[in-house]
């Protein structure tokens, strides 16, 4: 996502916090000087101490939801000095699953759909793989969402397929130096997310954490639904004052992943 899409969560935040949003490399208002680099977790997670840096801030709480989350992580282990609190918000990390290997066959599947059948039918596979209901045509195709996407999002989705999602979604966060500290770092998950494929995934790094997951509004994107109530509930956070819930044990990862075992 751009930095436009977390304006409204910006805006909310900021009678009490002075709030710094980006555009990630490669999206909207961020040019490239080599459009066919990958951008990675730790790319992404330098740049972020790039920009802190220009703003002369030596440190910041951060807050990144999905892949964004996936780019905290990766700048907690490669920057920790430079973080305070790290909201990880529904992480998409799909090597911390049992299924991994099929999580792994689907991302193949995407990115090669949007290869051979454009961003439109990637971005279906995509959503439905994720776990959101997509609706069926009366082909039994699924039916794409309304509106007409502008130039700029299919220039950033075509970004995000080709570039992005496979190092995203591969990614294994350092948990040693997730727990090691300075860094405070929680995981967020929707109250309505229990069946996208980000509630086990989040799950699954709370446990290695050793911490309890905190219950956000909304479901993966509650920032832009509920944007109120999750500045609320950011803020709490942000204070040490979260409420947490027990993490279910059907979600449990230890017994199943070779990484936790390692």
């Amino acid at each position: 996502m751009a930095a436009q899409e977390f304006a409204p969560l910006a805006d909310a935040l900021a009678s009490d916090h002075t709030v710094v949003t980006h555009d990630p490399r490669g999206i909207s208002g961020s040019t490239l000087d080599d459009p066919e680099q990958d951008s990675t977790p730790e790319l992404r997670a330098d740049d972020v101490a790039a920009l802190l840096d220009a703003l002369g801030a030596d440190s910041a709480d951060v807050f990144g939801s999905s892949g964004g989350a996936v780019t905290g992580l990766a700048f907690v282990a490669r920057h920790p000095g430079r973080v305070r609190t790290l909201v990880a918000h529904e992480p998409p990390l799909l090597e911390l699953l049992p299924d991994v290997a099929e999580q792994r066959a689907a991302t193949d599947d995407i990115i090669d759909t949007f290869h051979r059948k454009g961003v439109g039918a990637a971005w279906m596979k995509f959503m439905a793989n994720a776990g959101f209901d997509v609706g069926d045509g009366a082909d039994g195709a699924p039916t794409p969402p309304p509106g007409e996407p502008s130039e700029q999002d299919l220039a950033n989705s075509a970004r995000f397929f080709a570039h992005e999602l496979r190092a995203t979604a591969h990614y294994v966060p350092d948990i040693p130096a997730l727990t090691r500290g300075p860094a405070r770092v929680v995981v967020g998950v929707g109250a309505a997310s229990a069946g996208l494929l980000t509630y086990p995934t989040s799950m699954a790094l709370a446990e290695l954490l050793g911490t309890a997951p905190v219950e956000f509004p909304g479901d993966h994107g509650g920032f832009l639904g509920q944007t109120k109530e999750f500045a609320e509930t950011l803020r709490k956070v942000l204070r040490g004052e979260e409420a947490t819930e027990p993490l279910p044990r059907q979600y449990s990862a230890r017994s199943e992943c070779g990484i936790c075992r390692s």
